[in-house]
């Protein structure tokens, strides 16, 4: 069986980051779930239409290829705002949740567990999974990080703008009807507002060694 570990947190709060030194660490597979969905919004609005174009999101997600996401496309402000807004939709998730499954039940290229990041893998993709780690950090934190992240990409965007959608992202994702970013009960809080990412690295391993003993 697969040594499934579930990190989930709201935007920049460095999980994806976390995420890839733990796969690393033990050999797993990664999966940065919030790529599929970027991805789905991003061909969305490269045919010229809105995030919310239910059909057409329904329609990218099911031709997904993973394999073919364009890493750079995806990490623009406005992708993450399509991301959101693909992600509320009931049909899109059931198209991208069996993928996540099967990926974490079985990880490529034989590897012994698996590391997903998202906002609802312990909660709903992975509910049965090892380890679930709930990371977070202030919003103010948050939007400097992303603020500073774009700003080295070229964007414009002001660091007051980065914090309203911040903000208006993580109210979108709380309040949402389906799958809403929470903790899982059973979830370890990582607050990463004053670790570095080797501390914050540390403390998750230190988790994880525990759950594995």
């Amino acid at each position: 069986m697969s040594f499934i570990i579930a990190i989930d947190g709201p935007a920049a709060a460095g999980k994806g980051t976390l995420a890839k030194r733990v796969a690393a660490h033990y050999a797993y597979a990664y999966l940065d779930t919030g790529s599929l969905y970027r991805a789905v919004g991003v061909a969305v609005t490269a045919q010229g239409l809105p995030a919310s174009d239910e059909p057409a999101a329904v329609r990218a997600a099911q031709s997904l290829d993973a394999t073919k996401i364009a890493a750079k496309a995806i990490r623009t402000a406005e992708a993450g705002e399509a991301a959101s807004v693909v992600a509320v939709m009931p049909a899109v998730r059931a198209a991208i949740l069996q993928f996540q499954r099967d990926f974490a039940t079985n990880p490529p290229n034989g590897a012994k567990g698996a590391v997903l990041d998202g906002r609802d893998i312990g909660t709903v993709v992975c509910p049965e999974a090892d380890v679930k780690i709930f990371v977070t950090a202030s919003a103010e934190i948050r939007a400097n990080r992303r603020f500073l992240e774009l700003k080295t990409s070229g964007s414009a965007i002001s660091e007051a703008q980065v914090l309203e959608d911040t903000q208006e992202r993580d109210r979108r994702d709380a309040e949402r009807a389906l799958s809403p970013m929470r903790p899982a009960e059973d979830a370890h809080l990582l607050d990463t507002s004053n670790l570095s990412i080797e501390a914050a690295f540390g403390e998750a391993v230190r988790i994880i060694d525990k759950s594995m003993r």
